[in-house]
């Protein structure tokens, strides 16, 4: 399934990774339009997350990892650290102050990889910027 994010001043086509994580895929969707504010990441490296507090999507580990690529979105279902989502532009060690952490690659970008670090360094220096997640 395909969806357009559009964050900032910045739109970015994406796809759902429904194959590889098909039950977080599932809980984001129930939560159609989402809306957020990305800020720059603390710990992580190059991203931008949304931290959602103890929202509880209902959804353990699937494809998760700690090394999100480029234009990969991820959600840490909680637990350690709070639920959030996060959105990697460069190179990324996914953490909190705890230590290191996985979340499940549930989103790609597809167009738009090309404003991704204006997008981080905009988070970065401006502070935190809108976000909405609608099906394309």
């Amino acid at each position: 399934m395909d969806l357009k994010i559009t964050a900032g001043p910045f739109e970015f086509d994406a796809r759902l990774e429904t194959e590889l994580a098909p039950q977080t895929c599932k809980a984001f969707l129930r939560h159609m339009p989402f809306e957020g504010q990305f800020v720059h990441v603390r710990w992580s490296g190059e991203g931008v997350w949304i931290p959602l507090g103890d929202l509880d999507f209902k959804v353990g580990y699937e494809n998760h990892t700690s090394y999100p690529a480029p234009g990969q979105i991820i959600l840490y279902p909680g637990g350690i650290s709070e639920t959030e989502i996060l959105l990697a532009y460069g190179g990324v060690h996914f953490a909190s102050k705890l230590g290191q952490l996985a979340g499940n690659h549930f989103i790609t970008i597809t167009s738009g990889l090309e404003n991704l670090a204006a997008l981080g360094k905009l988070a970065l220096w401006e502070g935190a910027q809108p976000v909405v997640f609608k099906r394309a």
